[in-house]
């Protein structure tokens, strides 16, 4: 991964994806968009420009692992869909730990005094953020930086 290019978290769902991207230096994470999936011709188009445009070198998606550790439907789901991404943009994909993030990106929300309405709104691109907050503070592992 080239040290000058930003990195970008995915919060997946199966409608919806929460998108949050780090600064040049990889220290800070903030929230994107929400991205509503369409098919997979449009969903690569749509990351292949913004990875141009926002010079993404690492991609970091996801995975929902169960309290206990293990892997689940959802877990699976989130790695087919790290796998077409790599193959969609040919950009490295890691998988992170994203337990409790949406809990947290609720919490949070509320504690801003935002409606239930807003909080939903804006509840998948603040998780993204906590998800890839949280994977840089632990030294961005699995990635070749």
């Amino acid at each position: 991964m080239n040290p000058r290019t930003r990195i970008l978290g995915i919060d997946p769902g199966s409608v919806r994806l929460g998108l949050a991207i780090s600064d040049v230096e990889r220290r800070l994470a903030s929230p994107l968009t929400t991205y509503t999936r369409r098919d997979p011709v449009q969903d690569a188009l749509f990351f292949k420009k913004l990875i141009e445009l926002e010079e993404i070198g690492l991609i970091v998606v996801g995975l929902p692992i169960h309290e206990d550790g293990s892997e689940g439907a959802q877990a699976k789901a989130a790695r087919v869909y790290g796998a077409w991404l790599h193959e969609a943009t040919g950009l490295p994909c890691v998988f992170y730990d994203e337990r409790f993030t949406s809990f947290e990106a609720d919490a949070a929300l509320a504690d801003i005094g935002l409606t239930k309405k807003k909080r939903k709104a804006r509840r998948d691109r603040v998780a993204a953020q906590i998800l890839l907050q949280t994977y840089i503070d632990a030294g961005c592992p699995g990635s070749a930086a």
